[in-house]
C-alpha cells in the first residue's frame, strides 16, 4: 500500500536529486549532511479525506475504519473528555501516534546536525527524530513516558526518512477516545514531492502497531504543503474536546 501511495513523490524525487545526494563511499557524514531529501520549514496540513475524523472531534461511537479490539471499543465508550482534562490529560489526542492526523501546521527544524525536531502549532508539542541513536530498547516505567516517546530515524535510499517511535504513554488515536496503549510503536515514512503548477508536498505515511487495541496495524497517510515562512504559525494548548 506505502508503495503505491509514494511511488510518484520517490521517483520525482531521485530524478531531482540524484547521485548528487549520495555522499562519497567511505566518507563519515551527519544526518543533516547525508539527507536526500529536505523536509525542513513550514508545513500546513491538506486534509483531502477522513475529513470529519481529523477537521472535527467525531462523536463518540464513530472509530470507522480503526480495526479496534473489543477492549478498545469498550474504553472508546466510556470517553469522557471532561474528566480528561481535570486530570490534566488534554494532550492525549496529540501523542505521537496521532498528532501528525491534525490539521494543524508544523515546522520541522534541524536540533543538530543528527536531531530534527518537529513542532506543533495545535497542541504545542514537540518530537525529536534521532539519529545514528540505537533503539530504546529498555521500556520506561509509566511516569518516564511521554506523549511523543523516543523517536529514531533513518535516511532510506532514494530519498525518504524513516522513524521508528516508542516508549509512548498511553493516548488516542482519535480525539474522541479511540485508545493506543504505551506499548504502541510508530512506524513512519516521510516522502516529499512537487506539486504541479509549483510547490512541494510532504507525504508522511504512519503504521501504528498495538496488539492490544488494534487487531491489526493501522496505516493512514497525510499531506502536509509547505509554506513560505511562518506568517500563519499560531501555537494554541491542547483540548480534550
Amino acid at each position: 500500500m506505502r508503495a503505491c501511495l509514494i511511488a510518484v513523490f520517490v521517483t520525482l524525487s531521485a530524478l531531482s536529486l540524484g547521485a548528487a545526494a549520495q555522499p562519497p563511499a567511505g566518507t563519515a557524514s551527519t544526518a543533516k549532511a547525508s539527507a536526500p531529501i529536505d523536509i525542513t520549514g513550514y508545513w500546513v496540513a491538506f486534509v483531502t479525506e477522513d475529513w470529519r475524523f481529523r477537521m472535527i472531534t467525531p462523536r463518540k461511537g464513530d472509530y470507522q475504519p480503526v480495526p479496534m479490539t473489543p477492549e478498545a471499543r469498550k474504553a472508546a465508550d466510556a470517553w469522557d473528555p471532561a474528566a480528561d482534562e481535570a486530570a490534566g490529560n488534554q494532550c492525549k489526542s496529540y501523542g505521537a501516534a496521532a498528532i501528525m492526523r491534525l490539521a494543524a501546521r508544523f515546522h520541522i527544524s534541524w536540533q543538530d546536525d543528527n536531531t530534527l525536531r518537529v513542532d506543533s502549532d495545535a497542541g504545542m508539542q514537540t518530537r525529536l527524530f534521532h539519529f545514528n541513536a540505537p533503539p530504546s530498547s529498555l521500556p520506561m516505567p509509566p511516569d518516564a513516558r511521554t506523549w511523543q516517546g523516543y523517536s529514531t530515524a533513518q535516511w532510506e535510499r532514494p530519498a525518504s526518512l524513516k522513524v521508528a517511535t516508542t516508549n509512548l504513554r498511553s493516548g488516542y488515536l482519535r480525539k474522541n477516545g479511540v485508545p493506543y496503549s504505551e506499548n504502541a510503536t510508530v512506524t513512519e515514512y516521510f516522502d516529499i514531492g512537487p506539486i504541479p503548477g509549483g510547490g512541494q508536498v510532504l507525504l508522511v505515511t504512519a503504521i501504528v502497531d498495538d496488539p492490544q487495541n488494534l487487531r491489526q496495524p493501522f496505516t493512514t497517510s497525510s499531506q502536509f504543503k509547505k509554506e513560505s515562512d511562518g506568517s500563519k504559525w499560531d501555537p494554541t494548548p491542547c483540548t480534550a474536546k
